[in-house]
This record gives structure tokens, C-alpha cells and sequence, in this order.
């Protein structure tokens, strides 16, 4: 598509009765001014035409929503300085472009280069704000990628995230299976060749006990019917199989996980409100705030421990060998 083909040229000003009758020599008219900036002399000579066209009749149609896409032919030749084209000819009929998006090559440089021409435009023009323009990357991004636009710095304000967020390409199916651990009154245990898959039985409550410095140290899971670990008191935790693996922990501060709202027809049930996005947004950046770094990186990190109190442990090995048939051999 390119200029003469756009029927339809006129675009109201916001928030005004009158109309800019040639909106799209507006824009053309811009272009020659960027072209001949002194501060942008030698970013770019001539750009895509058809691009050009596209990002007019986008908007025209969307004046409120202009946030184009720059790297179909070459972002820092063509892409940028069309955008920004049209995004002074709507700045000058009242209206604010949203920005742009990148979708390949550079990120990271990309981002930054923008952001430049942003600002230097804003000097040049004068036009508040230019420069704070709004840049947002794609193309498949995932964790490893944002890590490394973080460490090596960017400008971009907002990632569009899809394929990688609705399946995990290092973990594309998180199993999950329901495992009885009492029934009846009666702790359960299920016991596999496989250590992991060996189950701990009964009914139990869950604590995460936090260190002096404020990071969780360890969640301890202890049977129902013990009493909750306190602040400052010596604990005994210790790995749900493992003999030798066990540690003495003095928590700052201990904070219960479990919340039984259904124990059943006969005790009710307790009613909550829902909490709110915002709160559950906050409680997860605070629950991840509180991880030492090593645990939360992504390369080798540091396991976290969960453990069982010393009278959870040992109930876990008396029901394993009463369970467990004893082989014999000839």
C-alpha cells in the first residue's frame, strides 16, 4: 500500500469540532522535518513507504491506541523514524501516541537506540514527553531472555509474553497427583521403589520459619497434633528420609501456610472473602522477596528445604517398616 492509495485523508482533531483536512500530508510534511533535524542527521536517509502508509491508516483508524510495530523492514532506518512521523502529525491534531513494539533482532539495543531518537526528537521539537514514549519487545520472550535484557540494561517498559506463558518449554506439564496420607483416623503411607514418591502420612500442619536476616530458612511440617513451633525456640528439623540430614534452626519469625477452611460435614465451614488481584500480586512479590537469591536463580539454584519435626520423623520410619514387607532370601 503506499500514499495514493489512502482514500479516506482528513482526521478530527481531539477534543475539537475542527478537522485536519490532509492528515497524511501532515505526517509527509513531519518526515521532511525529521529527515532534516540537525540531531538526527545520518540516523536515516529514506524510509518504506508502505510501511509508512500502514502506520497512517492505523492511525487514522486508532488515533487514541498508535503503538506500531518497527521491524518489518529496518527499525533504526525505517521503523523509528516512520513512527515517529506519525506520531508527531497526531500530536500536532491533539492526540498522544501510545509507541511502539519490537518483535526481533536486538532487544536490548533496539530499546536503547529508541529511546535515544525519542529524546532527541523532544529536544529538537520541543514536544513534552516525546521522549518517555512507550516501548514494548516480544518475540517468544521468556526468563533466560528477560534476565539477560536485565543484566545487560535496556529501555524497554513492557514485555508482550505469549507462548512462554502459557506453556513452560523446560517443564511443559506440571504433574500433580492426589495422594491419601489418612483415612478413617487412620495414617496412610504409600511406599515406592522410588524415594520420591514415598509419601508422608498423616494429618499435618506447615510452617515456614524465617532466619535473623529475614529469608525463609525452612518449612517444617510437623503432625497435626504437636504444638506449632515458636519465635526463638530451638527446633528440630529434620529430612523426611534422609538419617543423617538434620539441623537445629532458632527462628526470628515462624508463619503458618496451612488454613483449613472444610474439616467436614459435621464442623462447618469457614467463609472468606476472595482477595483481591492487587493483594495477591503484592502477597506473591513479597512471598519471592523473602527467598535468598540463591534459591530463586535460575542457573544451579540452591534447593530449598522442607523438613519433618523429630516425632513427625519418627512416625514417618515406624509406619514405613510396619508397611514394608521384609524380604527373604535362599
Amino acid at each position: 500500500m503506499n500514499f495514493d492509495e489512502i482514500t479516506e485523508r482528513s482526521l478530527p482533531y481531539a477534543n475539537s469540532s475542527k478537522v485536519c483536512q490532509d492528515f497524511v500530508s501532515l505526517i509527509q510534511h513531519w518526515l521532511s522535518k525529521l529527515q532534516a533535524a540537525d540531531s538526527l542527521q545520518g540516523v536515516f536517509s529514506e524510509t518504506n513507504q508502505s510501511e509508512l502508509a500502514a502506520f497512517t491508516s492505523y492511525a487514522m483508524a486508532l488515533p487514541t491506541e498508535f503503538l506500531a510495530l518497527v521491524d518489518t523492514y529496518d527499525v533504526m532506518r525505517s521503523g523509528i523514524p516512520n513512527f515517529c512521523a506519525v506520531a508527531l502529525a497526531l500530536h500536532e491534531v491533539g492526540y498522544k501516541a501510545k509507541g511502539i513494539r519490537l518483535d526481533s533482532g536486538d532487544l536490548a539495543y533496539f530499546s536503547i537506540e529508541a529511546r535515544k531518537f525519542f529524546c532527541a526528537i523532544e529536544e529538537e521539537f520541543g514536544v513534552s514527553n516525546f521522549g518517555r514514549l512507550n516501548i514494548t519487545a516480544s518475540n517468544d520472550i521468556n526468563e533466560a531472555t528477560l534476565d539477560a535484557l536485565n543484566k545487560q540494561g535496556h529501555e524497554v517498559d513492557a514485555f508482550g509474553i505469549g507462548t512462554h506463558l502459557v506453556t513452560c518449554y523446560t517443564q511443559p506439564a506440571l504433574g500433580g497427583v492426589y495422594k491419601l496420607v489418612q483415612i478413617n483416623g487412620q495414617p496412610r503411607i504409600k511406599l515406592s521403589e522410588d524415594l520420591t514418591k514415598v509419601t508422608i502420612p498423616c494429618k499435618k500442619q506447615c510452617y515456614r520459619l524465617y532466619g535473623k536476616d529475614g529469608y525463609a530458612l525452612v518449612d517444617l511440617m510437623i503432625g497435626e497434633n504437636e504444638p506449632p513451633p515458636k519465635a526463638g525456640e530451638r527446633i528440630l528439623c529434620r529430612h523426611p528420609f534422609t538419617e543423617s540430614k538434620r539441623a537445629y534452626v532458632i527462628p526470628r519469625r515462624v508463619e503458618q501456610l496451612y488454613k483449613c477452611f472444610w474439616a467436614g460435614k459435621s464442623a462447618g465451614v469457614q467463609q472468606e472473602s476472595l482477595p483481591s488481584l492487587e493483594y495477591l500480586r503484592q502477597h506473591c512479590q513479597q512471598q519471592l522477596a523473602a527467598m535468598r537469591p540463591d534459591h530463586m536463580r535460575g542457573l544451579n539454584p540452591t534447593p530449598y528445604k522442607v523438613s519433618v519435626s523429630g516425632k513427625l520423623y519418627e512416625f514417618i520410619h515406624f509406619l514405613w517398616l510396619n508397611e514394608a514387607p521384609v524380604g527373604e532370601l535362599h
